[in-house]
C-alpha cells in the first residue's frame, strides 16, 4: 500500500487513503450523479444529483471503513495487532500485524466485517423508509442499504482472502487442526473464485458490456494475486518457525572509525571489500550504524568533507533485537520499518547482524531442499 496518506486514527489505528481511492471516489460519484439518481429521481436538479452523489460515495466509503473497523476491534480484543486501515480502489483493507493464534479467533475476526455491513444495511434501509418524504435523503440511504447488503454478501464468498475465505480457513483449521493445509485449501478456493470473476469479466466484455466486464476481470486478477501472496506468507512463516536470530546472524558489518571520510569508506570498503553496512565505533565503544542508503543520502560532491559519524544512525536510534528473537517476527519488523539490516544485541553487547538478504536466502534454501 505504498502511496497512501494518513488522515486520522481510531483506537490507535492509522487510517489511510491510497492514491487509487481518489479515482474510485470520482468514478462512483459520477456514476451516481449521471446514471443512478437521474434514473431513480428524474425530477431532481443537476446540482442535486452531484451533491447527493458525492455525499453518498463518501458515506459508502465510510461504510467500508466501519466494516474494516469491525474486523480491527475484534482483532485488538483477541490480542492481534492492527497496523493500519487503508481505503483504496477495491474498497478497504485492515492490515493486521500477524495471523490469529486460534481458529476461533480467525473466525471471529473474519465474520465481524460482514456482520457489521449487515447491521449498516439494516440501519440505512430503515432510515431510508422512515425519511421517504425527503427523497434526497431517502434515496441516498436506500442505495447505501443495498450496497452494504451487497458488500456483506460479496465478502462472504468462499474465496481467500475475502472474509468468506477466512471463515472457510477457520473452519478447516478448527476441524483439521493444520493451519497450513487449511490455508492451502482456502487459497485454492480463492483462486477458483478469482478465475470465475475473470471468466465472467471476459464474457461480459465480448457481450458488449466492456466496462463492467473489465471491472470484474480486474477484481478477479486482484483476488488471485492476493490469494497467492497470502499463501506465500504462510509458507514463509512455516519455514521460519522455531528459527531464532542467533541461528541467522552473521558478523557482516565491518567496524570503522567515526572520523573516516565517506569517499575513503566507499573506495576502500564498499567498492573494495563489498561491504554494505558498517558499525561506527571508537575505542571499542559502538556509536552507531551506517548503511548504503545513508551514504547515498549525501551528495557525492560532499563525500570528501563528510565523516561517518555525521551521517550514521546514532546507537540510541538503531532498532536492534535479541539473539532469541523469532525470525518470522524479525522479517515483519523489517517490513514494518522498511529496513534491510538489524543488529543483534545482548546486554548492550553487539553479537552480530541479520540482513534481509540473509533471511530470504535461508527461505530460498529451505524451499529448494523441500522442507
Amino acid at each position: 500500500m505504498d502511496g497512501s496518506l494518513t488522515f486520522g486514527r481510531i483506537f490507535g489505528i492509522p487510517l489511510k487513503l491510497h492514491i487509487s481511492w481518489f479515482l474510485i471516489l470520482l468514478l462512483i460519484s459520477g456514476s451516481l450523479a449521471m446514471a443512478y439518481f437521474p434514473d431513480q429521481f428524474p425530477e431532481w436538479s443537476p446540482m442535486s444529483y452531484w451533491i447527493v452523489g458525492l455525499v453518498t460515495a463518501i458515506l459508502f466509503f465510510g461504510s467500508v471503513l466501519i466494516h474494516e473497523l469491525g474486523h480491527s476491534i475484534i482483532a485488538l480484543r483477541d490480542g492481534v495487532p492492527v497496523q493500519s486501515i487503508t481505503l483504496f480502489i477495491f474498497g478497504g483493507v485492515a492490515q493486521i500485524g500477524r495471523e490469529p493464534d486460534t481458529a476461533e479467533s480467525e473466525f471471529r475476526i473474519a465474520i465481524a466485517g460482514p456482520i457489521t455491513s449487515l447491521a449498516l444495511a439494516a440501519i440505512f434501509l430503515i432510515f431510508g423508509r422512515v425519511l421517504g418524504t425527503i427523497p434526497e435523503v431517502s434515496g441516498s440511504a436506500l442505495y447505501l442499504g443495498q450496497i452494504n447488503l451487497i458488500l456483506a454478501v460479496f465478502n462472504m464468498l468462499p474465496g481467500f482472502p475475502l472474509d468468506g475465505g477466512r471463515v472457510l480457513r477457520a473452519i478447516l483449521w478448527k476441524f483439521g487442526g493444520n493451519f497450513r493445509k487449511a490455508t492451502h485449501w482456502a487459497t485454492s478456493t480463492g483462486q477458483a473464485v478469482a478465475f470465475l470473476f475473470i471468466g465472467l469479466g471476459v464474457w461480459l466484455m465480448f457481450s458488449g458490456n466492456f466496462i463492467n466486464g473489465l471491472w470484474f476481470a480486474f477484481i478477479g486478477w486482484f483476488l488471485s494475486n492476493a490469494a497467492q501472496h497470502s499463501y506465500r506468507q504462510v509458507l514463509m512463516r512455516d519455514m521460519l518457525a522455531g528459527v531464532t536470530a542467533r541461528q541467522l546472524m552473521v558478523q557482516q558489518c565491518q567496524v570503522v572509525s567515526p572520523k573516516i571520510r565517506l569517499d575513503e569508506l566507499v573506495d576502500r570498503h564498499v567498492l573494495g571489500d563489498g561491504q554494505r553496512c558498517f558499525f561506527v565505533a571508537e575505542n571499542e565503544h559502538m556509536q552507531g550504524l551506517l548503511t548504503l542508503s545513508k551514504i547515498k543520502s549525501v551528495d557525492r560532491d560532499n563525500w570528501r568533507s563528510v565523516t561517518t559519524e555525521e551521517v550514521m544512525v546514532p546507537l540510541d536510534e538503531v532498532l536492534s533485537i535479541s539473539p532469541d528473537e523469532d525470525a518470522w517476527n524479525l522479517l515483519r519488523l523489517m517490513d514494518e520499518n522498511d529496513i534491510n539490516q538489524v543488529p543483534v544485541m545482548e546486554n548492550d553487547q553487539l553479537m552480530g547482524i541479520i540482513t534481509r538478504d540473509r533471511l530470504l536466502h535461508y527461505i530460498r534454501t529451505r524451499s529448494e531442499l523441500g522442507y
